[in-house]
């Protein structure tokens, strides 16, 4: 203890900082124990691209995935008697490509010792890009139409919409009606994401909400019913769901998953596990000791964290997928230990 199975680096990741070296010595100086290295995985559209990837291709993406397994595979081997450095993936899923290419890599590369399950897409179009990309998404929704991120080009650019448009001005605010197909869609897109990998992380549970945190999702049953089969989903196969910090630098109260989807979690016998989603040294660890008081507020009494196979002791669980190459491991009493007394996060 302390745990974070989800970061980034600037090395491997345009829109983060520093060298995934840096990340891993910052780690180390603020006492982590675990520290989970889950690059984004390479996107396979030139659509999909984001603007700081303008001069790249979807080759590029994926060779820098390769170079980052290397270099991450070293780095484990380097600081390994000072923290344990776990290898991941952190999904996307935008269409089927994701879902068959991802898998490839991952049956391919047995460096990778766990993934991230995240969804940061719906109808094509990325959510957590910026506002007026989000309310594209949203209105793709209402549409039923699927959208895209960037125009290809050549040359690429971000995929402005019509400008003329008042439901894509960055101050419109979306009713319940227009909110409801964008919500349904998140969550089936996640559903069919932890179905088909089984992951041992789930990221960012509710990054639907980034824009709208304290929307009520449970006022919406057709949504709430969504959100429940999913977590239940990810209990039967025995993944993790990860608190994430990050939500807080972002403007929320509390981390992800949002007050009512983590009471829900815990009420179902949830898994919870620490993440700091850093993307670069001045990310590594912020905002856990808040989050840490949120958890608590919560009721969390216990978190667990993953370990590899290889070190597996009693009491530790398998996760339930084709991979078995981490376990889980619970940590009780975690919330007294001394990484929040010689850490001010």
């Amino acid at each position: 203890m302390p745990h974070s199975h989800h970061s980034h680096s600037g090395q491997f990741c345009r829109h983060a900082k520093d060298t995934l070296e840096d990340v891993v010595k910052e780690a180390i100086r603020k006492r982590f124990e675990v520290f989970g290295l889950s690059e984004h995985a390479p996107r396979f559209r030139m659509e999909d691209l984001f603007p700081e990837e303008a001069d790249l291709t979807p080759a590029n993406l994926l060779t820098t995935y390769l170079d980052f397994l290397s270099h991450a595979s070293s780095l484990k081997s380097k600081y390994s008697n000072q923290i344990s450095l776990l290898i991941s993936l952190e999904t996307d899923y935008i269409t089927s490509l994701d879902l068959n290419n991802i898998s490839d890599l991952i049956h391919q590369r047995k460096e990778i010792d766990y993934i991230v399950g995240s969804v940061h897409h719906v109808n094509g179009i990325s959510i957590d890009f910026d506002r007026p990309t989000w309310l594209r998404s949203i209105q793709a929704s209402v549409k039923d139409v699927q959208g895209r991120t960037m125009d290809p080009g050549p040359p690429p650019v971000l995929d402005l919409g019509d400008s003329t448009n008042p439901k894509l001005q960055n101050d419109y605010q979306p009713p319940q009606e227009e909110l409801i197909p964008f919500l349904e869609n998140y969550f089936d897109q996640q559903f069919k994401l932890i179905d088909y990998f089984r992951p041992e992380v789930i990221g960012h549970f509710d990054l639907c909400l980034l824009w709208i945190p304290t929307f009520n999702i449970r006022q919406i049953p057709s949504v709430w019913q969504r959100v429940e089969r999913n977590i239940k989903k990810v209990i039967e196969h025995g993944g993790l769901f990860e608190a994430n910090s990050a939500a807080l630098r972002k403007g929320w109260t509390g981390s992800y998953p949002s007050e009512d989807v983590l009471k829900l979690i815990i009420s179902l016998n949830g898994k919870l596990c620490l993440s700091d989603d850093s993307h670069g040294i001045s990310y590594v660890g912020l905002n856990y000791a808040r989050m840490r008081d949120y958890l608590i507020r919560n009721g969390v009494k216990e978190i667990w964290y993953l370990v590899p196979a290889s070190a597996r002791i009693d009491g530790d669980q398998e996760i339930q997928n084709d991979r078995r190459r981490v376990v889980s491991r619970k940590l009780t009493d975690w919330d007294k230990h001394s990484f929040w007394v010689d850490n001010e996060l």
